[in-house]
């Protein structure tokens, strides 16, 4: 499968496309104002500690304090033991603990919603091949996406042969990259990797707390070192300046990809290119069209996303039971692509059409699952449910694209739907009965957006000719054009 990247870098904001045959599959964005937090490394104090809930808010310099639960913390009276250990049981966070106590943290999850950043203590350092961790005593890990038995056990001695001269005893974490990656290629990303550590530790000790002591690649190269791989073909980059940046970081790590990228100085922004800027558009829609006729109905809340398979327009040709399954099928292709290109994480709940035959069931869960195998985001997905749902999670690290680049309707707060005029029109003349009452008013004001008031003077105008009558104070209406079809005031005059 051939893929390119299209990057596209102006001074406040840097996007970058994955396209794979001409269609795109995934989109990151990050603005200089708002820069993404995951794999920054800070000096954190502990502002609270919560025995209740065996976590602690951490000050990290943000906004919001950061949430460090004690599943994530390494216990500081135990350094010389790997941090990936599954034998050991997370400690009491309030053993660990204590109100203003220093400490370094690592963020795996940024800012989401109303909630602060999620920290971890089990640092770890990437690069083009490995991962570091730091006190890791010498633990090898290997990528699950590298499946040959015979590949991960070289790639495991060589690493423990390559990391056993260093000073320091660190584990390592071999990534996807490092398939068939020769000895010198591993060795120069240890070297590096230990440097590296070397300099975040000379900072920690001299940081404050709330400072920032280790920030990851800007997007442009961090997405150079995690996705180029043989499949990609074409790197494209319009901006000459980024260019040279990425030209240079290639030749020292991924050398294999400097002959493809190339900077793109045509006349059309390079995001008309498959169509991405439309593409994008479309992802911020809750209706996904399929080609038979049928659609998704993609609704993102607090706690989950839900995905709604319908078959629309599509009748099929042979009988129903044909028809649904058809429509699953295409669906459980459509619902991995947007997972990635929606950058969807969390709790997703799938209501696939209903279908009769155990047998298409499993042929639909087998679909997903395959058309999840190309997501770089680990997902795993369970069996249908006794509702007939698919229920699967999708690791969250940054925002969703909606989230990224919209913001809740000031008209609606977010829920989607407005009262209607008539609603709101009852709701008025309940106000009106109340200041009536408690006020001895001599005319009694009423402001409301245009819709409003049109429907009181015309289908509600014989009710607001009975209200006036029965108070016995005369209701005078005024159009207030900043103000939404919710927003209305009854002022006693």
């Amino acid at each position: 499968m051939s893929s390119e990247l299209l990057m596209n870098v102006t001074p406040q904001e840097t996007r970058v496309a994955l396209v794979e045959n001409g269609v795109l599959q995934e989109v990151y964005i990050e603005r200089s104002r708002r820069r993404g937090l995951v794999g920054n490394i800070y000096q954190g104090r502990v502002s609270r500690v919560l025995p209740g809930m065996e976590a602690a808010f951490v000050d990290i310099g943000l906004d919001r304090a950061a949430f460090l639960h004690a599943s994530d913390l390494r216990d500081i009276h135990q350094d010389d033991l790997p941090p990936s250990s599954e034998t050991l049981q997370p400690p009491a966070i309030g053993s660990v603990l204590q109100e203003g106590q220093h400490l370094l943290v690592q963020v795996t999850k940024d800012p989401l919603g109303s909630k602060g950043a999620r920290l971890t203590t089990h640092l770890s350092v990437p690069s083009r091949y490995l991962v570091l961790v730091p006190g890791g005593n010498g633990s090898i890990g290997i990528s699950t996406r590298i499946e040959a038995d015979a590949e991960r056990q070289r790639l495991r001695d060589l690493v423990q042969s390559l990391s056993s001269v260093c000073e320091e005893a660190h584990g390592f974490i071999v990534r996807t990259a490092a398939e068939d990656v020769g000895e010198e290629d591993l060795r120069r990303d240890i070297h590096y990797l230990q440097r590296l550590w070397k300099t975040i530790r000379e900072r920690a000790g001299s940081a404050s707390a709330g400072s920032l002591v280790y920030s990851d690649l800007p997007l442009t190269l961090r997405v150079l070192r995690d996705l180029a791989n043989e499949e990609i073909a074409l790197i494209r980059v319009d901006s000459r300046e980024t260019l040279q940046l990425v030209e240079e970081f290639a030749a020292r790590y991924v050398p294999e990809m400097v002959d493809r990228i190339e900077h793109y100085a045509g006349e059309r922004p390079i995001f008309d290119l498959h169509g991405v800027e439309d593409e994008i558009q479309k992802a911020l829609d809750r209706k996904v069209q399929l080609k038979s006729g049928g659609h998704l109905v993609i609704d993102q809340t607090e706690s989950m996303t839900t995905v709604d398979v319908n078959t629309g327009a599509f009748v099929g040709h042979r009988n129903l039971e044909e028809t649904i399954l058809k429509t699953n099928l295409e669906a459980a292709q459509a619902i991995a692509r947007q997972l990635r290109l929606r950058n969807l994480g969390g709790i997703i709940i799938i209501d696939f059409i209903d279908m009769k035959e155990e047998a298409h069931r499993g042929q639909v869960l087998r679909a997903l699952e395959k058309a999840l195998e190309r997501d770089h985001t680990r997902s795993q997905v369970c069996e249908v449910s006794s509702l007939g749902l698919v229920e699967m999670t999708r690791k969250r690290t940054r925002e969703s694209l909606e989230h990224v680049l919209c913001e809740p309707c000031t008209a609606c707060g977010g829920r989607g739907q407005l009262k209607s005029a008539e609603t709101v029109c009852y709701e008025m003349f309940r106000e009106i009965l109340r200041e009536a009452r408690q006020f001895d008013a001599r005319e009694l004001l009423v402001l409301a957006a245009q819709e409003v008031i049109d429907m009181l003077l015309d289908e509600e105008s014989s009710s607001l000719a009975e209200l006036q009558e029965f108070i016995g104070v005369p209701i005078r209406l005024q159009v207030e054009q900043l103000y939404t079809q919710e927003q209305f005031d009854v002022v006693p005059l």
